[in-house]
Formats: structure tokens, C-alpha cells, sequence
């Protein structure tokens, strides 16, 4: 009986990870050419670089990554920045695209962590773009929900997200994480701030809410 939930629970996520890849190539082939130079939520990356980022697992080795990872003295961030810079001056939009419809069923995961995780990057670099750009992307439910079950100290840790003293509360849905001062904010917001990211304005209510704004 475990097996099986264990079995439907990875179906599921597979199904969302292809449906968002597909969603988020979609997103960027609409986007104007301007908007492709333009900052993301992402220190120091351009959409482009987002985009490029996100395919990075699907079109470099194991082998080509552990390279670079020798190269940049085992730091994981100067291999994703540096093969982020090299292929999105490389890549036209319309290849950046391409790269994630063409790979929406590839097996990639993370070097820490599963399929929930595969799925978390793609949510939280597809809200990069469309956040910083102000699009009117809406993450389903049962992706969003998926992703906000990774968040926990550990991973906040990992991200870079310093929630000391605050606790998070979807205001869209039923999920809290943390403890301190409440800090009030859409779902797919929150799963940013988690992720430790920095949002424009007026997305998030609370007393800490400057600490989380661009």
C-alpha cells in the first residue's frame, strides 16, 4: 500500500514538472524582446540568464559540470553563474524556450533533494521572470502546494532566506511556516521569500515586510 502512494505522489509530480516546463517555455516565447534584458528577481541575472539557467541540468553532463565545479573551487553558485552567462549570450530566446519544452519529461533533479525539489526549481525560477516582469502567472495549486511542503529550516538555511523572527501566512491558502512576527503575502510570494528572494512592492503585508522588498 506504501509502494503505491509512493508510486502516484511521483507520477503526480512528474506530470507537474512537464506541465510547467511547458507552461514556462510558453511564457517566455511570449515575452517582447526587450523584456529578455531586462532584471529578474535573481541577483545579477537578466531573464535571460534565468532562462538559461533552468535548461542548464537538461544540456551539460555530469561530467562538464564537475569541471566547472573544479574550475570555481567547489562552489556550486560560479558554476551556475558562469554557465548561466556563457549559454544565455549563446542561446537565442527562442532556443531558451525550446530547451524547456523539449526536456519537459528530463529527469534532472537538484544535487540536494527530489522531484518535489526539481519541481520548486522551476516554480520559483518561472516566478523570477514573471514577478520581476509583473505578469499575471498563477502557479496551480497543486504545484505550489507541493513546493511549499520542501520549506523548511533547512532549506531557508540552504537559500539564503533569513526568517528570524518572522513567521510566514499564506493569505490564498491554508500554510504557515515559521514563528515571530506574522508576515502576510500570496502563496507563490511567500514560497519566494522562502527561497530567499527579494519582491517589489506591495506584495507583502507585516511589520517586516521591508526586510523581503526590492
Amino acid at each position: 500500500m506504501v509502494r503505491s502512494t509512493d508510486n502516484s505522489s511521483t507520477t503526480a509530480l512528474k506530470a507537474a514538472i512537464a506541465a510547467e516546463r511547458r507552461e514556462l517555455a510558453d511564457m517566455l516565447d511570449a515575452l517582447p524582446p526587450d523584456a529578455w534584458d531586462a532584471p529578474s528577481l535573481c541577483a545579477g541575472w537578466r531573464v535571460r540568464e534565468v532562462a538559461a539557467h533552468m535548461s542548464m541540468g537538461f544540456r551539460h553532463s555530469f561530467a562538464r559540470q564537475a569541471r566547472e565545479l573544479l574550475k570555481a573551487r567547489g562552489s556550486i553558485d560560479r558554476v551556475a553563474d558562469r554557465l548561466a552567462r556563457q549559454d544565455a549570450a549563446a542561446a537565442s530566446p527562442r532556443e531558451l524556450a525550446a530547451f524547456l519544452r523539449d526536456n519537459a519529461h528530463h529527469p534532472w533533479k537538484p544535487p540536494v533533494g527530489g522531484l518535489a525539489l526539481a519541481l520548486g526549481h522551476d516554480v520559483v525560477h518561472g516566478l523570477d521572470i514573471a514577478v520581476a516582469l509583473d505578469l499575471d502567472r498563477r502557479v496551480p495549486e497543486d504545484r505550489l502546494r507541493a513546493v511549499l511542503d520542501t520549506v523548511t529550516p533547512r532549506s531557508t538555511r540552504f537559500f539564503g532566506a533569513d526568517l528570524t523572527g518572522v513567521s510566514l501566512h499564506a493569505d490564498d491558502l491554508d500554510w504557515s511556516f515559521g514563528s515571530g512576527t506574522p508576515l502576510y503575502g500570496a502563496a507563490q510570494d511567500l514560497v519566494l521569500v522562502a527561497f530567499g528572494r527579494k519582491l517589489p512592492p506591495g506584495r507583502l503585508r507585516g511589520e517586516h515586510g521591508g526586510r523581503f522588498t526590492v
